[in-house]
């Protein structure tokens, strides 16, 4: 009498299982790989600032280094002149960081952030997976 009860407890374990056991399942993606076309790249700056020291000198001091250049390099010799200070000068300068690339791809255009800069071609990965 045991025999015929096993196969009907596992066909009835095997029917409550099958659910948990499909949303297990895992999809592998359709993937491929094109080229868009570029339409306009425009680099994304970040400004830096930068301190340096820098030697000032009043007018007068100025008028003479031009009458007495001789005294004007031995006072350079022997040290700061007077009259003559360092001053703190900032100075700023941009560098890229990024790249804002418009592209075309079949007919639509998107936008995206990368660090290089892709060229006339830019190279896409294409997905396509159905949704669940």
């Amino acid at each position: 009498m045991r025999r015929p009860l096993l196969p009907l407890i596992a066909l009835l374990l095997s029917l409550a299982t099958a659910p948990a056991l499909a949303d297990n399942v895992v999809q592998h993606e359709n993937v491929r790989y094109e080229y868009a076309r570029v339409l306009r790249v425009t680099p994304v700056y970040q400004t830096l600032t930068a301190t340096g020291m820098e030697t000032r000198c009043d007018d007068a001091t100025r008028i003479g280094r031009v009458v007495g250049a001789m005294r004007s390099v031995l006072q350079r010799a022997g040290g700061q002149s007077s009259g003559c200070h360092a001053v703190p000068v900032e100075r700023q300068f941009q560098r890229p960081v990024a790249f804002d690339v418009d592209y075309s791809l079949r007919g639509a255009k998107y936008r995206s952030r990368l660090s290089d800069d892709p060229g006339h071609l830019l190279r896409i990965r294409v997905s396509v997976m159905p949704d669940p």
